[in-house]
């Protein structure tokens, strides 16, 4: 939020996982991962955003948030002041990570995307 993005949803469930946060930067929803590890033992908490992760997180999202957009639409006061608010389709989608490691936070503004996981 100190970033300026307005948050949107938060601990969003599906059977393929959660989304921690759902924000918008514009005219971009950005899903953020949020981990905290307190050691760096095994490359802390960024590098725990493993491929893997990132393939359910994708799956989740691509599950949860068409639904969820055209209810957030209707329901939430910044969508509704905003032109997106009027766009019948989905706007485009980034994931972030925000690492906590030692108490202080780490963003990784789109620190992945579909292109890195042809495979979906």
């Amino acid at each position: 939020m100190r970033a300026g993005l307005p948050p949107l949803a938060r601990n969003l469930r599906a059977r393929c996982g959660e989304l921690d946060l759902l924000m918008l930067d514009g005219k971009c929803l950005v899903v953020v991962e949020v981990r905290a590890h307190a050691n760096r033992r095994y490359g802390g908490a960024a590098a725990s955003v493993t491929p893997a992760k990132q393939a359910r997180l994708m799956r989740c999202a691509a599950m949860l948030l068409p639904r969820l957009w055209r209810s957030l639409q209707a329901q939430h006061p910044v969508l509704r002041r905003s032109r997106l608010a009027w766009h019948a389709s989905m706007p485009p989608c980034r994931f972030d990570v925000v690492a906590f490691e030692t108490g202080q936070p780490r963003w990784f503004a789109q620190a992945f995307d579909l292109s890195e996981h042809s495979a979906l």
